[in-house]
């Protein structure tokens, strides 16, 4: 048993000894003899961004170039060290230079040469770049940096500009020199004596301004554009809290000053955006540098105006003094200074009567740098909320204007493109100081107009419930052709009904909007039971058997097809049904069209029926054996339906200017055809039917007669009596059928 045992440790280190290589580390058994091991073949050895260096029974690593060992020796093995990026640009050696800027990558840095330096030698590194002589490559392109009194004086790395006297460079060295006309701070010979806040403005901008135009050291820092400009607020504000100035041309005075002022300032502006609010005006004003001029587009807004508008027309297309400049400027108590000056306001006269005038916004002024400002490039639009939330109306309209120079308001090259209760939007093609003004109509007196719409359309009602009940109970006409009138006249009548009840009550805005959808649901019903008749008169003429519509038919043509436009109108434009006028369609975006689209349709249409009609009836008149009772009951039917058509189609013809402005004659005239259309159907459905007439006698007879006489006649047995009644119900049948 311990042999074994001997045996088994004898394997086990056997076996071992085949494991173990008998050479150490970094060394491989070759050919009985031991060698050296290359350990940089696997790069996984040093890592990434390094070199690898193999030594005899070892190796060790070095950074690459641009790394560095983050633990610290040079050389390292992967156990001792990792390489990271080494940032030149802020190792504090200041690689590239003052004229360069450093811009670091992962393994390196390169530099780029500051403005107003060069490298001439394709090499950025420290050194390499050299100063830019503006001034003497301006000079070789015949170029003009600084204008044309400028003198431009090299220095390192930029140039500066030196004006004469009276020209400036608003405090950037490089733009060129502006002439300044100091002289418009002087003050206005219309302003009077005890304005002394103006004076005092006009004299802190003539300081300023003679200043700036003296010539001085260059680089010398002889302004602050921002505290001038909150100097000129906080005087402005002193000048105007305590009450209204007195007349049109001190209004003018202080205009114009303001407008100088921000002109002079802006340029100084050390942003390009500064927004300033005080007690009684408001600023935002944006300004662009540069040797090109600006492009793109403009918004400037406060809390009373907004500017929309492009740094193209802002610049203007002259000489580019290397600044371009938009404000806007709001006045929040401007306007009641100015509420009395619309003498120059003409145009607007409506019915023969001139509007009075008040302002409904605040006073904004637009100043801009491009010197034409009165003829614009393109026009800029000016958005002014107005100081009380009022919806347009017959009596009332948004006039767009400007503050002219002699002290008035004006609309020349002013349009108002869109207002509602809120604001208006004007367009103009001239920058000046804006406001809104409210032009009030006198209210027109419309007494007899409702006078003749009340009794037109009471007659009209009257008349059309005769017509139901006639068509609804008088048995000796029942047919397709009395459906098609009943039902006409009961969507007339539903439709007048709802006319002089509703057509005027705007508020609530919902029930205006009902009332709006319901009276073009049934007129349009009225206009489609009217081509049905149309229909049936072709019908009979045209078809010697069958002539008849059922009458579900009719109801689905008669009452579906004129859902069907409403609803897909409520659903287009549901905003556009109810004006704050009329409880109607509207005008503006052409959803009348959705009314007049198929009334026009239809009036076609049924008019190539009428002429059919009248074609075959004319042939079946020349036939040798005309059925002369029936076709004279024929034409007699056709005869009042195109008599009938004439008058709703010309009553509507007139409808298509009755709620629009001046329209008084038109509403007149409306009345009258509405009032005569329900009367024309009594008169010619029923009043010259015979069979109506006799219905009519017997209904009165029964009335007038004694309760035993009319008993007696009932149960009376007489043959004639009898014989005639029988002739004429045979009649009555016949008629009927027709």
């Amino acid at each position: 048993m311990g042999s074994g045992k001997g045996l088994l440790l004898l394997g086990l280190l056997s076996m071992l000894g085949k494991c173990f290589s008998a050479c150490g580390n970094g060394f491989n058994e070759f050919n009985g003899g031991c060698v050296d091991q290359d350990e940089c073949e696997d790069p996984r050895h040093c890592g990434e961004h390094t070199k690898c260096f193999n030594t005899n029974g070892s190796f060790y690593c070095q950074c690459m170039p641009g790394f560095k060992n983050n633990n610290g020796p040079a050389n390292f093995t992967q156990y001792s060290g990792q390489c990271t990026d080494i940032n030149e640009c802020t190792d504090g050696t200041n690689i590239c230079g003052l004229t360069a800027t450093c811009h670091n990558w992962i393994g390196g840095f390169n530099c780029t040469c500051r403005f107003g330096y060069t490298n001439n030698n394709n090499n950025s590194s420290h050194g390499n770049c050299k100063d830019i002589d503006e001034c003497l490559e301006a000079e070789k392109k015949n170029e003009d940096l600084c204008g044309v009194t400028g003198t431009c004086r090299n220095s390192d790395g930029s140039y500066q500009c030196k004006c004469s006297e009276g020209y400036t460079t608003y405090g950037n060295e490089r733009t060129p020199c502006s002439e300044l006309d100091c002289e418009i701070f002087n003050g206005y010979d219309g302003i009077a004596p005890l304005l002394g806040g103006l004076a005092d403005i006009l004299s802190m901008m003539r300081n300023s301004c003679l200043a700036l135009s003296k010539p001085s050291a260059a680089g010398e820092d002889k302004t602050d554009g921002d505290a001038l400009l909150e100097n000129l607020f906080t005087a402005t504000d002193a000048f105007l809290s305590p009450g209204q100035l007195d007349s049109s041309e001190d209004v003018s005075g202080l205009l114009s000053t303001m407008e100088n002022a921000i002109m002079l300032i802006g340029p100084q502006l050390k942003d390009n955006r500064t927004q300033i609010g005080a007690s009684e005006t408001d600023l935002d004003i944006a300004v662009q540098r540069g040797k090109t001029p600006p492009t793109g587009p403009i918004h400037l807004t406060n809390e009373n105006a907004t500017l929309d508008t492009d740094w193209t027309t802002a610049a203007g297309t002259g000489s580019y003094p290397g600044f371009a400049l938009a404000a806007l400027l709001s006045y929040k108590n401007l306007q009641i200074s100015v509420n009395r000056s619309f003498e120059a306001l003409t145009g607007h006269e409506k019915d023969g009567v001139n509007p009075s005038f008040q302002i409904s916004s605040r006073v904004v002024s637009v100043v801009v740098s491009n010197p034409s400002t009165q003829n614009l490039s393109r026009s800029v639009n000016i958005t002014l909320r107005h100081l009380q939330d009022v919806e347009e109306s017959a009596n009332l309209n948004y006039v767009c204007a400007y503050w002219t120079e002699s002290g008035t308001w004006s609309t020349g090259g002013c349009y108002q493109q869109h207002s509602n209760a809120t604001h208006t939007v004007c367009t103009c093609e001239h920058l000046s100081s804006f406001a809104v003004l409210m032009a009030l109509y006198p209210i027109k007196h419309t007494f007899g107009l409702q006078l003749v719409t009340k009794i037109g359309l009471i007659i009209s009602l009257l008349c059309l419930i005769l017509c139901i009940l006639t068509f609804k109970f008088c048995r000796s006409i029942q047919g397709t052709r009395t459906t098609i009138h009943l039902h006409l006249c009961i969507c007339l009548f539903i439709a007048d009904l709802v006319f002089v009840a509703g057509i005027s009550q705007t508020k609530p805005v919902g029930s205006c909007r009902f009332v709006a959808a319901m009276l073009h649901y049934f007129f349009l019903g009225v206009f489609t039971w009217m081509l049905l008749e149309g229909v049936q008169l072709y019908r009979m003429v045209v078809l010697v058997f069958n002539a008849t519509i059922r009458p579900l038919y009719l109801f689905i043509i008669g009452y579906g097809t004129p859902l069907v436009i409403v609803v897909i109108s409520a659903i287009i434009r549901p905003n556009e049904y109810g004006t704050d006028q009329h409880c109607w369609l509207s005008l503006k975006d052409g959803l009348i069209w959705s009314f007049y689209g198929p009334v026009c349709f239809i009036i076609i249409i049924n008019v190539f029926f009428f002429i059919v009609t009248v074609w075959k009836l004319a042939q079946k008149f020349t036939s040798l054996n005309p059925d002369l009772s029936k076709l004279h009951k024929i034409k007699a039917f056709t005869v009042t339906a195109i008599a009938q058509m004439w008058v709703l189609g010309l009553m509507w013809v007139f409808g298509a200017f009755l709620f629009q402005e001046d329209s008084t004659a038109a509403a007149y005239i409306f009345t009258i055809l509405n009032s005569l259309q329900g009367a024309l159907v009594f008169v010619m459905h029923c009043l010259l039917s015979k069979q109506v007439r006799e219905e009519y006698a017997h209904f009165v007879s029964c009335i007038c007669t004694p309760e035993k006489k009319r008993f007696s006649e009932f149960s009376s047995t007489n043959p004639s009596s009898s014989q005639s009644q029988g002739s004429r119900s045979g009649q009555h049948t016949g008629e009927s059928q027709i």
